[in-house]
């Protein structure tokens, strides 16, 4: 049974930052691709940020403020989030593929979710 679990959510005021983690059991990590999504009311879920054999990829709303990386030996992926925004809030997902894309119908496995919060 696949299960992918997110956690570092919280309450944080703009210009701060979080860490989520997304630790992964039950899939061959190594040869996933893992996405960091995000959903806010009212909002398509979209993808923030992937990483994958070819690369990792950033939307650019956080391009030079997010950072995706991926630890294989602890089948865990991260995502570094500096000079949060207010328009950041929202529930954050890690999701897991074998294929290649930012359209969450390409990934298969999905976490529960993390609240992230940012206050002004």
């Amino acid at each position: 049974q696949v299960q992918l679990v997110e956690s570092g959510g919280g309450l944080v005021q703009a210009g701060g930052s979080l860490r989520l983690s997304c630790v992964a059991s039950g899939l061959a990590f190594s040869d996933y691709a893992m996405g960091w999504f995000r959903q806010a009311p009212g909002k398509e879920r979209e993808r923030v940020a992937g990483t994958s054999r070819i690369g990792t990829h950033y939307t650019d709303s956080v391009k030079g403020r997010f950072t995706i990386s991926r630890d294989n030996a602890k089948n865990t992926v991260y995502l570094q989030m500096n000079i949060l925004k207010p328009e950041d809030t929202a529930v954050y997902y890690c999701a897991a593929t074998l294929d290649l894309g930012i359209m969450p119908s390409k990934y298969r496995y999905w976490g529960q979710g993390t609240q992230v919060t940012v206050s002004s």
